[in-house]
């Protein structure tokens, strides 16, 4: 099945941007990133930024773009049946060289598991003016999707909290 990403949530001083691969079957059908109940994205962002995760989502996407953060996702079509990342093909990434003019003071991406990571280095880097790629601090971080229970909710957040280091 063919799918698509959601605009990003970002706001003009946006300095962090996270990176998912594709929203999965449950944001797609609430039109929310983040969305099945188990993913602990919003419980780890809440905890490090300060906030309730279990807010209305527009309040959850106010606070965050309070802290300097913007969401997106690597891709913006791709071919999938159900929501795990090992499924995905076809990939199409989202424009990364218009929206990084865009929104300058962006100095870090935190990509939201490996197969965000990757389709990142091996479809939109290679792309990315030298220049452009150098000022920005790459982490590639553990999953917060419930399919990724090898590590505890605070190990993630032990690592998450590696976004809020200066770049």
């Amino acid at each position: 099945m063919r799918i698509t990403s959601f605009p990003p949530v970002v706001a003009s001083d946006a300095h962090i941007l996270i990176l998912g691969s594709m929203p999965g079957v449950e944001s797609l059908r609430r039109g929310q990133y983040y969305a099945h109940p188990r993913n602990l994205f919003w419980p780890i962002i809440g905890e490090l930024c300060g906030f309730d995760p279990t807010l209305p989502y527009p309040e959850r996407l106010t606070h965050i773009q309070r802290a300097g953060i913007a969401l997106w996702d690597v891709l913006q079509h791709c071919e999938r049946e159900g929501s795990l990342d090992t499924a995905i093909t076809d990939e199409v990434p989202n424009n990364f060289l218009t929206f990084l003019a865009q929104y300058p003071a962006l100095k870090t991406i935190g990509f939201n598991g490996q197969k965000a990571t990757h389709s990142f280095q091996r479809l939109v880097l290679p792309h990315l003016p030298a220049a452009m790629s150098q000022k920005i601090k790459l982490l590639s971080l553990p999953s917060t999707s419930p399919a990724n229970a090898s590590m505890t909710k605070q190990a993630k957040v032990t690592r998450w909290a590696q976004l809020f280091a200066p770049a």
